[in-house]
């Protein structure tokens, strides 16, 4: 059997008149927001229903494994007076948090938690959920959930993170789009 100089495979000719793709900031922000939407967005739908399925399930499982007590930021010390200081504060204090910010909306409501100013005789928007332990019997309660159980709430803020930090990746393929864009058609000349 003789080995010829040429390939049988195919091959992707790259020509002068290809485009590049331009980028989508649009696309981008989509699925920031929600992963796979701005694969959608772009036409790409089979690869953004995976992405939305695949990192908003690694989510949402991390988060039931964690029951429901690992997405979150703790609440600011003392009275804050710079907004963006505190909430520094409260990402530096739990790190996990900047992992998990980046799934989008999903994180969202701990935020919206983090900003709550208690009302009397009214719950939060939320009540409890994805809101930081504020009393010393609610942390307690924390403490002994994580403490009693086996692995699975460290498991499940590992698997949160991951959704969130996978999702900067859908992020910039979203923004960058396709790798190959289809070869445009040629016009036919006029007669």
């Amino acid at each position: 059997m003789t080995i010829s100089a040429r390939s049988t495979r195919p091959v992707i000719r790259m020509n002068d008149t290809a485009e590049s793709q331009p980028t989508s900031i649009t696309a981008g922000v989509l699925s920031y927001l929600v992963p796979g939407l701005g694969q959608i967005f772009q036409g790409r739908v089979l690869k953004g229903v995976m992405f939305l399925v695949i990192l908003l399930g690694l989510f949402t499982v991390g988060h039931a494994m964690g029951n429901g007590q690992n997405v979150y930021l703790p609440p600011p010390e003392g009275q804050p007076t710079n907004v963006a200081g505190a909430l520094y504060n409260s990402v530096y204090q739990r790190l996990p948090f900047a992992g998990q910010f980046w799934i989008g909306i999903a994180a969202w409501p701990a935020i919206l938690q983090f900003f709550d100013v208690p009302v009397e005789n009214a719950y939060p928007p939320l009540k409890t959920y994805m809101r930081a332990p504020r009393t010393r019997e609610e942390e307690e309660r924390v403490n002994d959930f994580i403490r009693n159980s086996d692995k699975m709430p460290d498991l499940g803020l590992i698997y949160t993170i991951i959704a969130g930090v996978l999702n900067i990746l859908v992020i910039y393929d979203a923004y960058a789009g396709p790798a190959f864009l289809p070869p445009k058609k040629k016009e036919a000349p006029a007669v």
